[in-house]
């Protein structure tokens, strides 16, 4: 279904040859940010549900705790390598095409995982399943730059991101659920019916936004010759990675904050989906605050401001820690306030780092996912070799990772670098 689908009410707007939604179709921004949120959310879903299981994951196949999480990095490995095919694939195919694919991957890993006798079989299932799921954490941005530029696409990534965030609010609180009352396993099973009803929701609720005449250029050739430019853009590199290290410090958190809080703190699975959630919810409520906060203060300064609060409060938490006070509360409260700010950060720096590469969006989004993701995973088995139990190597990367945001940043967006892009966003 190409760009003129009524349903959508798009309009062409040539000069960038993209196409727009119209401003005075709210109800269509809404629906498409819904759709787009929901599919982003299968992967993360995966993951956020799997959380309180850890611990009995381990127990119930005798298996340590560094390798559980392995089951967890062989997760978003695969995520972040699966993105350098399905981006350029959604720039030659279409953008609907490797999304059912993706699914389909997604479910069949999902079952092998539910079916894992042991813990290598289950590490094994979990890196097919995130073959799978990482069409759903690609292709969504990619069609945001397709309809949107500028503030209006930081605004439809920031509401994009509500839905999205919906998982890890409610995934953990669902996941303890059905853990407490069928068992890990249960979970696996749930997350393939979750993909059978998202392959429901693209065949009925998505049109195709990359029609046919904007992919005759696009080949496994120009793909390379894409990724080659994008890695010598210093500029895209430095906003990826300054999203990459943001998210890292949430990757770190969510590696270990099961057995911080539940094995160091003593929580309940339960208490620890409210503890997780509270987190999620604090990122969530910021990202809302993307789109008038860049219409007020601009989407630079906005940018920074995120990156220093974002640094500020996790460099505070790991001080505390460092000076002998192990308190769960004030930690769990500069994590809020950390997180909250990140919340402002990733869709601002996503936006700016697609803005000006709207050809090529499905590779330069894939390139984006690839290079956060894979820098999340590292820093994930940096934070693994140091766990001893304690909250410590947790807050010790989730510190660093903020740091180096703020390095990145700081070096990225200095003097005028970056000027021409924020001020046309």
């Amino acid at each position: 279904m190409g760009s003129g689908d009524p349903r959508l009410r798009l309009t062409l707007h040539r000069p960038g040859g993209t196409p727009r939604i119209m401003r005075g179709m709210p109800l269509h921004f809404i629906r498409i940010a819904l759709v787009l949120g929901l599919l982003q959310a299968i992967g993360p879903f995966a993951i956020d549900m799997y959380l309180p299981a850890l611990p009995s994951i381990g127990a119930s196949l005798g298996a340590s705790a560094s390798a559980v999480q392995a089951s967890l990095m062989a997760f978003f490995i695969s995520l972040g390598l699966g993105q350098m095919v399905y981006g350029p694939a959604s720039d030659m195919l279409g953008r609907k095409k490797p999304l059912y694919f993706g699914l389909a991957v997604f479910a069949v890993g999902s079952v092998g995982c539910a079916l894992a006798p042991d813990i290598q079989t289950l590490v094994a299932w979990r890196f097919v399943q995130g073959l799978g799921a990482c069409a759903g954490m690609v292709v969504p941005r990619a069609v945001v730059r397709d309809l949107h530029t500028g503030a209006e696409a930081a605004r439809l990534m920031a509401l994009l991101t509500l839905v999205f965030s919906v998982s890890p609010i409610l995934a953990p609180l669902f996941g303890s659920f059905l853990i407490e009352w069928s068992g890990w396993r249960a979970v696996f099973w749930t997350v393939t019916i979750a993909a059978a009803l998202a392959g429901v929701l693209l065949a009925t609720s998505l049109p195709e936004t990359r029609p046919a005449e904007q992919r005759l250029g696009s080949t496994v050739r120009s793909a390379v010759a894409a990724y080659w430019l994008l890695l010598r853009d210093g500029h895209f590199m430095g906003l990826v990675l300054i999203g990459g290290f943001g998210i890292s410090a949430f990757f770190a958190y969510l590696a270990n904050s099961s057995f911080v809080l539940i094995d160091h703190y003593g929580l309940s699975t339960r208490q620890y989906s409210y503890a997780f959630a509270a987190n999620a919810i604090s990122f969530i409520g910021m990202s809302q605050f993307t789109g008038p906060m860049i219409g007020r203060f601009g989407m630079l300064p906005l940018l920074k401001g995120g990156v220093a609060g974002f640094a500020a409060a996790m460099l505070a938490a790991l001080a505390l820690n460092l000076a002998g006070f192990d308190g769960m509360w004030p930690m769990l409260a500069l994590l809020f306030i950390g997180y909250g700010c990140l919340g402002l950060v990733m869709p601002s720096s996503a936006v700016l780092a697609l803005d000006e590469h709207g050809e090529i969006a499905g590779t330069a989004s894939a390139l984006m996912g690839t290079l956060q993701f894979m820098t999340g995973a590292a820093v994930m088995a940096v934070v693994g070799t140091f766990v001893d139990g304690t909250a410590r190597p947790m807050l010790a990367g989730v510190a660093g990772s903020a740091l180096l945001t703020l390095v990145i940043t700081l070096w990225t967006l200095r003097g005028g670098a970056g000027k021409s892009v924020g001020a046309h966003a």
